[in-house]
């Protein structure tokens, strides 16, 4: 691309101007981004050369305006000139702000700006950003760093340098030399995305380098449990008592849906009789904050009988003795391998499972579902609700029977 830089010498009216005068301003354009300012020096309009950007005539007035207007001229080349050469980013804003002394407090850094923001998030756990979402920012901050040091040989680069093709470097950095899937990229770089808004808001930059980028997420089958494999597993007996509470804990969400994070903070004030006389779970979602209630099975129930006399149950105000979510993933493989189930068991699996299998196959109407799931949205819960095989054909006979009537 050629950079084209111009300066432009223009006069203009103010209502406060006297004497028929008018303020001379500069304009810089630089790839067709301007910046003004104004000289301070006044002319009457009719002793201005617009076409060649100069007062009129050979008055002393005169060639002192253009002395200046030239000395003005010579220091933005000046400027211009030596961000060239020292290959520093350029704008007609940066210009503008090192020619008025700015430009050592303009220029910000791209991983100085991203620890700020997470230092910041850090401060706010618990009072609006969970540790999960800071845990995905610090995790995006490094990845960055790494591919700062993989594609620029640097540790970190000023904010004004991040551009589109530093954007889609990153995306093909994580899934080339990271092994990102598609939608797990996309997640970082939508991180990235908002350490970027927040110095364009800050007026660090001076234009959105996410401008012309859109990513789009890729539709991905979900798994869940089948009813063969939900019982198979429920039958199960395990000889190590760690696998037995993990196994406890992923059926228990299988038949609440809640999420790992929200059973691990359950408590007895969120068990509640509901209008039909029976056990409920009310409890906010730690993800949206929005409410999910849920009618308490026989399953969830026995579990949370099975484990009331647990240490950690009578002592921490909790009705399960839940184990850190990563240790719950990697013996849910080895649970998995015990049951002969072929399928990459995770805690969210048990969520899926339950809008499918457990609800939605059964025939409990959608809206339901959402409500139990805690969702605003239907748009959302039709990303987990997944239609059975076996409901299509059971509602497909039942509309074969009424056509035959």
């Amino acid at each position: 691309m050629n950079n084209s830089f111009s300066i432009l010498f223009y006069p203009k009216r103010t209502t406060s101007a006297k004497n028929n005068t008018a303020v001379l301003y500069v304009r810089l354009t630089y790839n067709g981004k301007r910046a003004d300012f104004t000289t301070s020096r006044k002319i009457a309009p009719n002793k201005w050369n617009k076409h060649g950007s100069i007062a009129k005539g050979n008055s002393d007035e005169s060639k002192a305006i253009n002395r200046y207007l030239d000395s003005i001229r010579s220091k933005l080349y000046d400027i211009h000139d030596r961000l060239i050469r020292d290959n520093q980013p350029i704008s007609a804003k940066i210009i503008k702000d090192i020619y008025f002394g700015k430009g050592d407090e303009q220029e910000r850094m791209l991983m100085e700006i991203f620890q700020e923001h997470n230092d910041g998030m850090k401060k706010l756990i618990g009072k609006g950003y969970s540790k999960g979402t800071m845990q995905r920012y610090n995790a995006c901050k490094k990845h960055i760093e790494e591919y700062l040091l993989f594609a620029y040989k640097k540790k970190d680069i000023p904010i004004q340098q991040v551009d589109h093709k530093f954007i889609t470097g990153l995306d093909h950095y994580l899934k080339s030399q990271k092994n990102c899937a598609h939608n797990t990229a996309l997640k970082y770089i939508v991180n990235f995305k908002k350490i970027i808004r927040i110095a364009y808001a800050n007026q660090w930059i001076d234009r959105d380098p996410f401008f012309h980028w859109k990513g789009s997420w890729k539709s991905s089958e979900r798994e869940f449990l089948t009813d063969s494999e939900l019982q198979e597993m429920a039958e199960k007996e395990f000889e190590i008592p760690r696998l037995e509470l993990v196994r406890d804990i992923f059926l228990f969400c299988c038949y609440t849906g809640l999420a790992f994070a929200d059973v691990k903070k359950l408590s007895e004030d969120d068990i509640v009789l509901g209008i039909n006389g029976k056990k409920w779970i009310k409890t906010k979602r730690q993800k949206t904050k929005s409410l999910s209630s849920i009618p308490l099975l026989d399953v969830p129930a026995s579990i949370i009988e099975k484990y009331k006399d647990n240490p950690q149950v009578r002592t921490k105000n909790i009705i399960l003795p839940v184990l850190t979510n990563q240790k719950s993933n990697a013996y849910l493989k080895e649970i998995a391998d015990l049951c002969g189930i072929k399928k990459n068991l995770t805690t969210h699996l048990a969520r899926h499972t339950f809008a499918t299998t457990v609800t939605l196959s059964k025939g409990v109407p959608i809206e339901s579902v959402g409500k139990m799931l805690g969702h605003r949205s239907l748009k959302t819960t039709q990303i987990y609700a997944k239609v059975l095989d076996e409901k299509v054909g059971r509602d497909m006979e039942v509309l074969e029977s009424r056509l035959s009537n």
